[in-house]
């Protein structure tokens, strides 16, 4: 029997910096959330209306650390901005395997990436969180 529903291996994620590939080899986790904005109106002569505007993609990914390109990544934007005074930006690429065989595409655009590494300890793998905003969300395929 073929499994009806998304699971969380039927996703892939590859993450792109100023057209480079960063080789995430072991990502353990994705999430995204969309954020809006309130749009209100409360005319006088008639019952409130209210509405949502796109206002870009929050979001976190885990990685299980296998290499040293996460870190080389954020050293390199960190270096970019301190010499140069410029901010790269990013894009996430989230490949999923539909049930029905098919894979979706969705492309994060527009991503600034904040980078936060758990602890080195015996015994004990090492795992990055990067937390990340999106300007927009756009699905390729």
């Amino acid at each position: 029997m073929v499994n009806p529903y998304s699971i969380g291996r039927d996703c892939r994620i590859t993450l792109l910096w100023n057209g480079q590939r960063v080789d995430l080899r072991d990502v353990t986790g994705f999430q995204a959330l969309q954020l809006t904005r309130v749009q209100r109106a409360e005319p006088l002569n008639g019952v409130p209306v209210e509405f949502n505007t796109p206002n870009g993609w929050r979001g976190t990914f885990s990685v299980a650390r296998a290499n040293a390109n996460l870190d080389n990544l954020v050293a390199a934007v960190e270096a970019a901005f301190w010499n140069a005074g410029t901010i790269g930006s990013g894009t996430i690429y989230q490949y999923v395997s539909e049930p029905d065989g098919t894979t979706s595409t969705w492309e994060y655009a527009g991503v600034s990436m904040t980078l936060e590494t758990d602890r080195w300890q015996a015994e004990g793998m090492v795992h990055h969180n990067v937390h990340f905003f999106a300007s927009t969300r756009v699905k390729i395929s």
